[in-house]
């Protein structure tokens, strides 16, 4: 079993990033894999080489209907399918961190990945953590084998980001023994050869959805035809609907109308799941665009020499680089404060279900960062390739069209950038955190002498992290003035709300990849990082710019006369950062992936 242990496993805040110093010794950094982690990536790169790329068209095709089914029973055998649950269920109970880097190793799946996601994850995790002892015995260990396979049945053609517009209704039968289900859900991922669906619905004329487990042996249960889609397309996806479909009393999952909890809680760890498979999806991009352009000649030399391909491939592996650090970061968070909740005598599956809701702000800026990563990758990948790249018999165009849907996959990115400004801000009114103090202390500083001083520390990034204590400053300037401003109002802004969301999403991945590298000099000398250290400055460059647009945009959206005035010299302060070479530190960067061929970081 891999399990973290900790003697004094600490319990933060999410959210707390803002208002406070991270020291770098306290993340977790993917250089240090153990050897086990190692091999369990391995075996899932194995998989996909062997079982999955070797029969791509015939998984895109669908017209073997066991195929997909078929390999996820295979991952079963492996062990794959219950990383995440416990020994006593047939699991494994790995570690939250282990369990994000299998999602990532099975990252450029394409397909696959996405229906191994769904069962693994959001078709199984809410048995485990609100299921009843008898409903875990029951389903768990069939599949963790494989031998059952699962669906999560939420949307609806009227419900979907607004999940309890639920239309679908239980109403207890006159025996008292069982709900008779009738209503429809869509886009409802494994549909076509699940055994097991989490259904959400309403009971009688609830206010709020109640969830249940639903097995497609207990009949009233049909189909669509399968969807027609963009990309994925060898992931089965149809409509289902139940008419009189009679589900066991003792099939519903967790309280009566806790459904929207459960779904809200399933779609945390989604959200980070997703953040790692699209991380691994990105290296794949890159991987390939790295080998073209090793081997692709123009002009008699290999277009990898050219610094317009550099800077592409550089960018690349900056972003990846970023968005890696940011995910295990947030990962190992969640598995500390899940052994802290245990520490102090919670049950396990509370105790980590509480510990990914402590997170939700960080699984929403993951889940949004790692899939425009993914979008930036497969993207600039097609551009590299050229024609080639555009050719549905190239090695790039599948991986663009498959892209495309992990930005509405687990709640659009857009609402996951209303939400995470959304709890920030609720979990301030409610004294969770206090944004108010260093807030006001902001709003001191503007009106002060400027401090252009170091922030005192021993870090080879003394400057950068001087930077980085003014980017949360500007975060906190515009959102405190927004919500001074617009008080109620705010929460129509949802311009303003995406600036800010913005801004705390890059400031996160910025201050992740800092403490990254700080950390990984300590333990191999600078001398050894001098890559790292290119990748956590630009992406730092480029991150104070975006911040710095999107505060501009925010302020200017509500902010006049004096006022604004004052908060764009403040921008112009904060924004404060000593000249760099960005290109040649791209090149610095791009010549180590050439020359070892591959995304080696």
């Amino acid at each position: 079993m891999l399990m973290t242990t900790l003697i004094n496993p600490k319990k933060i805040k999410g959210g707390e990033f803002l208002i406070s110093e991270t020291n770098a010794q306290d993340i977790f950094i993917p250089e240090e894999w153990g050897e086990e982690q190692n091999m369990i990536a391995q075996s899932c790169i194995d998989f996909l080489n062997t079982e999955v790329f070797q029969n791509l068209d015939e998984i895109d095709s669908m017209k073997d209907k066991d195929l997909m089914p078929g390999l996820l029973r295979k991952t079963g055998l492996l062990g794959l399918l219950g990383s995440a649950v416990p020994e006593k269920y047939g699991g494994f109970g790995m570690d939250f961190n282990t369990n994000l880097l299998i999602a990532e190793s099975f990252g450029g799946g394409h397909s696959f990945v996405v229906s191994f996601l769904a069962h693994n994850g959001i078709g199984t995790l809410p048995i485990l953590f609100f299921g009843t002892e008898e409903q875990k015995q029951k389903y768990l260990p069939g599949l963790v084998s494989g031998d059952l396979l699962s669906a999560y049945c939420l949307t609806e053609p009227d419900a979907g980001s607004d999940a309890n517009a639920s239309k679908t209704k239980a109403v207890l039968a006159e025996d008292g023994q069982h709900y008779i289900m009738n209503g429809q859900k869509m886009w409802i991922t494994n549909a076509g050869f699940a055994d097991v669906f989490i259904v959400f619905a309403k009971i009688e004329n609830d206010k709020y959805l109640t969830a249940f487990i639903v097995e497609k042996e207990f009949g009233g249960i049909t189909m669509n035809e399968e969807e027609k889609k963009l990309g994925i397309k060898g992931s089965s996806t149809r409509q289902i609907f139940f008419n009189d479909c009679h589900i066991p009393v003792e099939n519903q999952l967790g309280d009566r109308e806790q459904g929207f909890k459960i779904a809200l809680n399933i779609l945390n760890i989604g959200r980070i799941k997703l953040g790692a498979a699209t991380t691994g999806g990105a290296k794949l991009s890159l991987n390939k665009s790295i080998k073209y352009a090793n081997e692709r000649k123009q002009f008699g030399v290999t277009i990898g020499t050219f610094g317009a391909i550099k800077h592409k491939l550089a960018e690349m592996a900056v972003g990846i680089y970023a968005s890696e650090s940011a995910l295990y970061r947030t990962g190992q968070n969640i598995e500390e404060t899940g052994l802290a909740y245990i520490s102090e005598g919670e049950e396990h599956a509370m105790a980590k279900m509480k510990s990914i809701e402590e997170f939700a702000i960080e699984c929403a800026i993951q889940k949004v960062h790692s899939s425009e990563i993914l979008d930036f990758a497969v993207d600039e990948s097609v551009q590299i390739h050229g024609g080639l790249g555009f050719s549905a018999d190239g090695p790039v165009e599948r991986g663009f069209r498959d892209a495309r849907i992990n930005r509405i996959f687990e709640g659009t990115n857009e609402i996951n950038r209303l939400v995470t400004i959304d709890m920030l801000l609720k979990r301030a009114m409610k004294g969770q955190l206090d944004l108010l103090t260093p807030a006001m202390g902001v709003q001191k500083e503007l009106t002060s002498v400027p401090d252009f001083g170091t922030n005192g520390s021993n870090s080879i990034f003394n400057m950068e992290k001087k930077v980085m204590a003014n980017l949360k400053k500007i975060g906190l300037m515009v959102a405190g003035a927004a919500v001074q401003k617009l008080m109620a109002n705010l929460k129509d802004e949802q311009e303003i709300l995406m600036n800010l969301a913005d801004m705390l999403i890059e400031g996160y991945v910025a201050e992740s990849t800092l403490l990254r590298v700080e950390k990984l000099v300590t333990l191999k000398g600078e001398d050894n990082c001098k890559n790292q250290i290119d990748i956590a400055k630009i992406y730092l460059y480029n991150a104070v710019d975006k911040i710095n647009n999107a505060a501009k945009e925010a302020i200017f959206a509500f902010a006049e006369g004096d006022e604004l005035k004052m908060m764009m010299l403040g921008l112009k302060r904060f924004t404060k950062i000593e000249p760099f070479n960005l290109k040649e530190a791209r090149r610095r960067v791009a010549d180590h992936l050439l020359k070892d061929n591959k995304y080696s970081f």
